[in-house]
């Protein structure tokens, strides 16, 4: 209990300032390379929470002989580490500047960040940071018929899939993204969105109602990612003039070039990604259905 408490103090401590500065917030992202904005530090709070609560869950599991394996564990601080990196200042400010930045940015949230967390069981590992009490009612309402169906409904791999796919097109388009860039509060709506789909989209695929038996399916669901974010990356490096105004204003550099590289960080090493962890999948899909047989 007391280490519980001194997370939430933690995540108390970084959120104080944000919330104290987002007095006088005008929307804009700072272009300072050296400071975290509030929106940031909000985000870098929830980020240390969850961080604490998944360390201290998997102390108890481990006590118990139970809770996720070294792999897994190593799987979600490797991913905490990269969602923590996309959010620094240095990263923020170049993203003002540069396209390509934003991209990897992007990136890094939606195809290092998420998948790793979700490789690493956080749900049932952050419940078991709890005590028993607050570990009860909160499993008790994720138990009700309504509440299971509903989550089996948006974490179907085809809901998530669409979902995922939507949010990237969508935050995609000239006037939405744009509007994230000179918008503070919109780039971190932005940012949430990215990430959220993500962790939606690989937790559907990996923990799936029919679980392992399901990889053949998500194979389908990953490659079909790699390749509408790929004609999406494409579409950037081959148009003929830059898309994104902001970014062809006075001040920033080859406008069209950066641009390019965006759209090849998407296409290229964003698409080999996803076919690594595609190949990844059907592996285990095969493994799966060969202990079936033998079994």
């Amino acid at each position: 209990m007391e280490s519980m408490r001194v997370a939430f103090a933690v995540a108390l401590a970084i959120l104080t300032p944000a919330a104290a500065a987002a007095h006088g917030l005008d929307g804009h992202i700072t272009s300072d390379s050296g400071v975290f904005s509030p929106w940031d530090q909000a985000a870098l709070a929830g980020l240390t929470l969850l961080g604490s609560l998944y360390w201290m869950g998997l102390r108890a599991l481990r006590a118990r002989g139970a809770g996720p394996s070294r792999i897994e564990g190593a799987a979600f601080g490797a991913g905490w580490l990269a969602l923590v990196a996309s959010i620094l200042p240095w990263l923020d400010a170049a993203a003002l500047e540069l396209f390509s930045a934003h991209m990897a940015q992007h990136e890094l949230m939606m195809l290092v960040g998420a998948p790793l967390i979700v490789a690493g069981r956080p749900l049932a590992t952050c419940l078991w940071a709890l005590p028993d009490t607050w570990r009860r009612r909160l499993a008790l309402p994720l138990q009700q018929p309504s509440v299971a169906g509903l989550t089996r409904t948006i974490t179907a791999p085809v809901t998530a899939w669409t979902l995922h796919g939507l949010v990237v097109w969508i935050w995609h388009a000239p006037r939405l993204y744009e509007l994230a860039v000179l918008s503070e509060p919109v780039h971190a709506l932005q940012h949430a969105m990215f990430t959220g789909a993500s962790v939606l989209f690989w937790w559907g695929l990996v923990y799936g109602r029919y679980g392992r038996a399901g990889y053949g399916a998500a194979v389908f669901y990953v490659f079909t990612t790699a390749i509408h974010t790929g004609i999406l990356g494409a579409l950037l490096t081959f148009a003929p003039s830059p898309l994104y105004g902001i970014y062809a204003t006075d001040g920033h550099y080859d406008p069209l070039g950066d641009q390019q590289l965006a759209g090849l960080i998407m296409w290229i090493p964003a698409g080999l990604l996803l076919t690594m962890m595609g190949v990844g999948l059907f592996a285990a899909w095969l493994g799966e259905a060969e202990r079936r047989t033998v079994g």
